[in-house]
């Protein structure tokens, strides 16, 4: 039996981004293999009783910032706290991640997601602009042209959707989750008992 783990997040979470790489990392010392499923947070927030970050509370933002400064000095990434272009939606460049998938494989796609998250938050890139989005798939050595058009395709919004619902099914509330053997994990911060629960499959 094939060891797996459901990986649900959003591209343009910074959460996300500083687990990314380490997950990966993680999943391919075990031998697991990475279901990658980017879905549409705010349908998730809005039956789990999350908000988008403009309508948390003041001290609730504060405190985000402090956290993303001490994760990124603690891992030695960079992270730049409120990059040019967030918020952002991360609607185009999750469809682009599935097409990607779709056409290449997992390893592609989680290439090419490392490559968007960075774009957010290290080199001030808006992900929501095709001709940005067509530039990273190029440069992680993709047709980034040809993925653009199958990323618009009914196809590709299916998965999203399903991705989406799969999420809400999950009891998913946050990104980045990871689903090992049943059993949920969010957030980059639960990346050592995602290991443990690898080592267990």
């Amino acid at each position: 039996m094939a060891k797996t783990c459901d990986y649900f997040f959003t591209p343009q979470s910074p959460w996300a981004y500083l687990g990314h790489e380490r997950f990966a990392a993680l999943a391919k010392q075990y031998g697991v293999q990475i279901s990658i499923k980017p879905c549409d947070m705010g349908k998730v927030f809005s039956v789990s009783g999350g908000l988008p970050l403009a309508k948390r509370a003041p001290q609730r933002q504060a405190y985000r910032l402090v956290e993303l400064k001490r994760w990124s000095e603690h891992l030695g990434m960079p992270l730049n706290l409120q990059p040019k272009f967030f918020p952002v939606s991360g609607d185009a460049a999750a469809k682009l991640i599935i097409a990607a998938r779709i056409a290449h494989g997992t390893e592609a796609a989680m290439r090419l997601t490392g490559a968007i998250m960075r774009a957010v938050w290290a080199e001030e890139k808006n992900i929501a602009d095709a001709g940005c989005l067509a530039g990273l798939a190029t440069d992680a050595g993709l047709d980034g042209k040809v993925l653009l058009q199958s990323a618009d395709t009914a196809a590709v919004q299916q998965e999203y959707d399903r991705n989406t619902d799969e999420a809400i099914a999950a009891n998913v509330f946050g990104a980045p989750w990871y689903v090992v053997g049943g059993e949920g994990f969010w957030g980059q911060d639960r990346l050592d008992f995602v290991e443990r629960a690898f080592g267990k499959l």
